[in-house]
C-alpha cells in the first residue's frame, strides 16, 4: 500500500511544469433553487458539483462523495449496495433527499446510491453533523440533498456517450428550456455495465473461476421531467416528475467466514419513480412560503436461488421476494425577515410511509408509520462578522400497522402499535476574524427513530425483531476554521464529536447464530478532517483531504462498530497541459475496517490511484479517457467481495447553454 501511495504522490509531483495559462472550465450549470434546503448561502455545508462528478468518473451519488472529508464510501458486497458513512453514520441517521423530497426506503431507511444516477443532478449538497430543521425528522447526523438542473437559456442540450471496462456503456441526454415565465427540463440516462472486472492480481477460487466477476451485472434507466412556471421575480411553481429502473446481480461471497452463507441473489426490477410540488410564493415583502407535496414510490423483487446457475428454485432458501412501499407527504415551511439582521423560519412536515412485501405464493404483510415534525430556525446577526443559527423541532412517530407472516401458523399476525417523540435543539456559532480567517462552533442535539427493519425483521430467519426499539439521540459538537493564506493556499481544519444513546446497532449471536438490533446504549464518535487546497498557477490545482476517526462503544466495547476504517487520505491534481488538454489525476488510500460487530470479518487497508485525460475538440464537445484503479490493486471494501481491477472509460460529451 505504502508503494500504491507513493506512486501516487510521483506522479502528482511529477506534472509540476510549464504551465499553461488556460484552465478547464465548463458553462455554468444552473442548480433547482426551490430544491435547496438552506440556512443561508455563506454558511451551509459542503457541496460537489457536476464537474466535479464528471472528473472522478462518478456516475452515481456514492462514488460522487468520496474525495469529500469525513465521508467514507461503502460496498455492502452481501446485497450489492453502493452507500456512504459520514462521521461514522450510515445514511439512516444521514437521509436522501431529491429537491428537499426524501427519497430514502420507508422499510429501512436505506437506499442503494449505486442506483442514484447523476447525470441530472446540477449539485449534492452534504450538512454533517449540523443541518437545517426545515429538513425534518431522522437528520441525526446530517443531511444529503440532490439538487436537480434548471435551464437558464432558451435552448440547452447536455449529451453523453460513453464505453466502459466490463462490456458496459452510457448515454444520457438533457434537454432544457427557459422561456421567461416558463421553464421545462428533461433526461434521459442509461448506465449499464455486464460485469466488474477484478484485478490481474485476483486469486480464482472454485466459485470465481476467471477475471469477470460472475453475476455483477446492473442496469440503470433513468427519466425526469421538470415545468416551471415564475409569474413574477418572486413566485415560482414547479411539477417534477422522476422514473428510475434498475437491475442488479450479487457477486458470490468469496472470504473465509464459515457463518458467512453464500446468496445465489438476483434483483430482476429495483425501481423508483417520484412525483412532487414545490412553489415558492411571496406574501409582502419580507414573508415568504414555500410548500412541498409528494409522492414517492419503490419497488422491487429479490430472487434468490439454488446455485450459481440462476435457473432453479428448489432449495429452502430460494425464493422470489415483493417490495412494494410507498410515502405520502409534504411540508410548508414559512419565511419571515424579521428586519435586515434577523429571519426566522417556520416549518411542518408530515410523512406517510407505507411498506408491503411477501414472498411468492403468500399473502403481502404490510406496514405503516406516520411521521410529524415542527421546527423553527432563527438567523440572527447581530455584527457584521457575527452570525447565529439556534433551531429547535419537536417529532413524533406513530405505528400505524406492523404485520409479519408466521410460516408455523401460515397465518398473518400483527406486532404491538408503538408510539416515539423526540426533541431536537441546536446552535451555530458564525464568526468571521477577517476576510482570510473564519470560524464556526456548532452543537446540535437530534434523533432518528428506529426504522420499520429496525423494530420488526426477522433478517430471512437470521435475527429477532425487536418492535419496542426507542429512538436514537446523538449530540453533536463541531469547532472549524478555514485559513485563507495569501490566494493560492487554503486550509480547513474542522474537529467533531458525536455522543450517542440509545444507540441502535446489530448484535451477532444474541441467540444461537441470531442477530437482533438492540439500543446497546451510549457510543462516542471523535476526529479530525483537514482539508487543503492549493493553485500555485492558474491552471494547476492541488487537493488533499485527510479525515481520522475513533467510534467507541462506551456500554459494549466488545460490539464493535463496522465500515468504517479509521483513517483517510484522498489526493487529486488538475493540470492544463495545453490549451485543450487537461489531465486530472487522483488517488485514495484507506486503513481497515472491520466488517461484522464481533471482528470476525476484517477487510485490510489499501490505495488507488484513478487518472483522466480530457480533450476539448470545440466550445461544445469535449472527449475524455480515464482509468481507475491505475495500479490494478486487487483489494476489499467489505471482506469477501473483491473490487474491481484495473477499468478504463471513453466517452465524448456535448454541452449546449
Amino acid at each position: 500500500m505504502k508503494k500504491t501511495f507513493t506512486a501516487i504522490l510521483l506522479i502528482i509531483t511529477g506534472i509540476l511544469t510549464n504551465a499553461q495559462t488556460e484552465t478547464d472550465s465548463t458553462t455554468n450549470i444552473k442548480a433547482y433553487e426551490l430544491g435547496e434546503v438552506t440556512i443561508t448561502k455563506t454558511v451551509d455545508g459542503e457541496n460537489v458539483g457536476q464537474q466535479e462528478m464528471q472528473k472522478n468518473n462518478a456516475s452515481n451519488v456514492a462514488s460522487s462523495l468520496r474525495s469529500l472529508p469525513s465521508i467514507i464510501f461503502s460496498n455492502s458486497g452481501s446485497r450489492n449496495e453502493s452507500s456512504v458513512y459520514i462521521r461514522g453514520f450510515d445514511i439512516r441517521s444521514v437521509p436522501i433527499f431529491v429537491d428537499g423530497i426524501p427519497v430514502y426506503v420507508p422499510f429501512d431507511g436505506y437506499a442503494d446510491l449505486a442506483r442514484f444516477t447523476t447525470y441530472d443532478i446540477a449539485k449534492i449538497d452534504i450538512a454533517k453533523g449540523f443541518s437545517s430543521m426545515m429538513y425534518g425528522a431522522n437528520t441525526l447526523g446530517g443531511a444529503i440533498n440532490l439538487i436537480s438542473l434548471k435551464p437558464t437559456e432558451k435552448l440547452e442540450i447536455d449529451a453523453r456517450a460513453g464505453l466502459m471496462s466490463g462490456a458496459g456503456y452510457d448515454v444520457k441526454l438533457n434537454l432544457g428550456s427557459n422561456l421567461g415565465k416558463i421553464y421545462f427540463q428533461t433526461n434521459f440516462s442509461i448506465l449499464n455495465r455486464d460485469y466488474m472486472p477484478l484485478s490481474a492480481n485476483f486469486d480464482t477460487t472454485a466459485l470465481e473461476t476467471d477475471y469477470k466477476r460472475d453475476n455483477s451485472y446492473s442496469k440503470d434507466l433513468k427519466t425526469s421531467v421538470k415545468v416551471g412556471y415564475t409569474p413574477n421575480k418572486t413566485d415560482e411553481y414547479t411539477v417534477n416528475y422522476i422514473y428510475s429502473h434498475g437491475s442488479k446481480g450479487n457477486p458470490l461471497y468469496l472470504g473465509k467466514d464459515e457463518n458467512t452463507r453464500v446468496r445465489f441473489w438476483q434483483w430482476p426490477y429495483w425501481d423508483k419513480q417520484s412525483i412532487y410540488f414545490i412553489s415558492n410564493t411571496a406574501l409582502g415583502a419580507k414573508t415568504y412560503l414555500r410548500v412541498r407535496l409528494y409522492y414517492d414510490q419503490f419497488k422491487n423483487k429479490l430472487s434468490s436461488f439454488d446455485d450459481n446457475t440462476y435457473t432453479t428454485q428448489d432449495r429452502r432458501y430460494a425464493f422470489n421476494s415483493f417490495y412494494d412501499d410507498y410515502t405520502l407527504g409534504g411540508n410548508i415551511e414559512l419565511t419571515h425577515e424579521l428586519g435586515e439582521n434577523n429571519i426566522l423560519k417556520f416549518s411542518t412536515h408530515i410523512k406517510n410511509d407505507n411498506h408491503s412485501e411477501h414472498n411468492e405464493d403468500e399473502d403481502a404483510t404490510h406496514i405503516a408509520d406516520n411521521t410529524i415534525s415542527f421546527g423553527v430556525e432563527d438567523i440572527y446577526k447581530p455584527t457584521e462578522k457575527l452570525t447565529f443559527i439556534p433551531g429547535v423541532s419537536y417529532n413524533v412517530r406513530k405505528s400505524l400497522k406492523a404485520e409479519y407472516y408466521d410460516p408455523v401458523e401460515d397465518a398473518i399476525v400483527e406486532f404491538p402499535a408503538n408510539t416515539n417523540d423526540a426533541f431536537n435543539a441546536q446552535l451555530a456559532t458564525y464568526y468571521q476574524f477577517s476576510k482570510a480567517i473564519h470560524a464556526n462552533f456548532n452543537v446540535a442535539y437530534k434523533n432518528r427513530f428506529a426504522t420499520m427493519k429496525d423494530r420488526y425483521s426477522y433478517r430471512i430467519g437470521r435475527a429477532l425483531p425487536s418492535p419496542n426499539l426507542k429512538s436514537e439521540r446523538a449530540l453533536n459538537l463541531e469547532l472549524a476554521a478555514t485559513f485563507s493564506i495569501v490566494q493560492k493556499l487554503t486550509i480547513r481544519p474542522e474537529f467533531f464529536y458525536s455522543r450517542l444513546n440509545n444507540t441502535i446497532q446489530l448484535v451477532s449471536y444474541v441467540q444461537d447464530d441470531l442477530s437482533q438490533m438492540q439500543n446497546t446504549g451510549s457510543s462516542e464518535f471523535a476526529g479530525v478532517d483537514l482539508t487543503l487546497t492549493y493553485r500555485p498557477l492558474p491552471d494547476l490545482r492541488f487537493y488533499s483531504v485527510y479525515s481520522h476517526i475513533k467510534r467507541t462503544n462506551l456500554s459494549n466495547p466488545e460490539i464493535l462498530f463496522v465500515d468504517v476504517p479509521e483513517n483517510k487520505l484522498f489526493v487529486s491534481a488538475d493540470y492544463g497541459i495545453a490549451k485543450k488538454l487537461f489531465l486530472y489525476l487522483s488517488g485514495e488510500v484507506l486503513s481497515e475496517r472491520i466488517n461484522s460487530s464481533d471482528g470476525s470479518r476484517v477487510s485490510s487497508g489499501y490505495a488507488i490511484a484513478n487518472a483522466q485525460v480530457t480533450y476539448r475538440f470545440a466550445k461544445y464537445l469535449t472527449a475524455e479517457v480515464g482509468v481507475n484503479n491505475l495500479f490494478d490493486n486487487n483489494y476489499t471494501i467489505e471482506e469477501g467481495y473483491p473490487e474491481a481491477g484495473r477499468n478504463f472509460y471513453v466517452a465524448l460529451n456535448f454541452n449546449l447553454r
